[in-house]
């Protein structure tokens, strides 16, 4: 076993600094990318696209490289680089000084665990600069070994990849299926819906009523209190229903200001956003307490329908192409009570509504639950990836 091989392995430890030549990119503006666009990479300090930003007709490296990410939220990223290519000024690149020393591939996947605990996130932006980056030690066997190890993590790195492929693939057909099912079982059609269950078409308004919540700021939010749902969660954190909240607020606050709360089964619907397609979006709350509701989203309640089959609706096509004639644009997207309450939706009887909620509800856990479904089985593949890694790279 190569794990037997290294705990019997003589290891030299030096830092980057001694070992490698450390260096940044240049300026590069969206002018300049555009003006010189040509069939050579540049790469910057996004992780998207391998931190691709575009191409140009020229190139700074040519060879084998280490490039690392200096500034921003992915401070500290490293990527193995081989090829003809070019990198910005919010990248660092790294050459060794002896490759008979020192792989590339086991420098690569070394730093790829050690990078991120020298960065510093102070000042409100993480940086990773060259004075921090040449202290990190490096261990350094013979090469033999390194390339052993390269050779075991890169065929690990090749069946991980396909295998998250495959989920992908699978997770995105399960998404498409999902909305399909979505859009055809709350859709009617002469007043039946799609397995010929009797509904009518009824405005929001005439079968509910929405109740708009009261503002309170983000510092008032505590890790304590009483269950609350500021508006900004809702893009982020919440799925079609929810009986527990990601913050709260005080009990002296929501008396004092008489903040608003919607209760158990009542639907929360999100009146304003940066993006037109994610407003008007809604929240089921099956919670036994009542939750505090932000003044830039609406508790909706209604006898007629059931909250997650209100839920479910407001994730439509149908839904979102009726309200944006009612939407005002402009920095904040936002939609009123009154705009919300003149949306149609198919009212069947009750059961039928649990009948098609109790559908969906399945769907959605298997494609968005994370502890759940295909996004728990991508995140194994992941953390067993790593465990491999680091236990190739326990140096003792």
């Amino acid at each position: 076993m190569i794990t037997d091989l290294i705990k019997n392995t003589k290891v030299e430890w030096k830092t980057l600094g001694e070992v490698a030549e450390l260096k940044r990119g240049r300026v590069m503006s969206k002018e300049y990318l555009a003006e010189n666009a040509g069939e050579y990479p540049v790469y910057s300090s996004q992780t998207a696209n391998n931190g691709e930003i575009g191409k140009i007709t020229t190139f700074d490296f040519s060879g084998e490289y280490i490039s690392w990410t200096t500034d921003g939220a992915n401070a500290g990223t490293v990527f193995y680089r081989n090829g003809k290519f070019s990198i910005t000024n919010v990248c660092g690149l790294i050459t060794i000084n002896n490759d008979d020393e020192l792989n590339y591939k086991f420098l690569f996947y070394w730093l790829g665990i050690e990078a991120k605990k020298y960065v510093y996130a102070g000042m409100g932006n993480p940086k990773l600069m060259s004075n921090q980056m040449e202290k990190i030690k490096i261990p350094i066997p013979p090469l033999k070994i390194q390339q052993e190890i390269v050779a075991i993590l890169d065929k690990f790195t090749e069946l991980t990849a396909e295998l998250t492929a495959e989920l992908t693939a699978e997770l995105t057909a399960r998404q498409k299926q999902y909305e399909y099912y979505r859009e055809q079982l709350l859709m009617v059609n002469d007043k039946l819906l799609m397995n010929g269950v009797k509904a009518e078409w009824k405005t929001l308004g005439e079968v509910g009523e929405f109740v708009r919540g009261k503002r309170f700021v983000k510092t008032d939010l505590i890790s304590r209190g009483v269950p609350t749902i500021h508006y900004g969660e809702m893009y982020t954190h919440y799925g079609i229903w929810a009986d527990k909240t990601k913050s709260f607020v005080s009990k002296e606050l929501v008396e004092n200001k008489k903040l608003r709360t919607a209760q158990k089964g009542e639907v929360i619907i999100v009146g304003a956003g940066e993006t037109i397609e994610d407003l008007g979006r809604g929240t089921a709350w099956l919670g036994n307490e009542g939750v505090v509701v932000h003044d830039a989203c609406f508790s909706y309640k209604s006898s007629q329908l059931n909250p997650m089959y209100v839920a479910f609706f407001t994730r439509t096509k149908t839904f979102h192409d009726q309200i944006k004639k009612h939407i005002s644009s402009g920095k904040i997207s936002a939609i009123n009570a009154n705009g919300l309450s003149k949306t149609k939706i198919p009212v069947p009887s009750l059961s039928e509504q649990e009948r098609i909620v109790g559908i969906l509800d399945k769907f959605d856990t298997l494609v968005n639950s994370i502890s759940e479904g295909l996004p728990k089985e991508i995140e194994m593949r992941k953390k067993q990836y790593e465990y491999y890694r680091d236990e190739l790279l326990s140096f003792v």
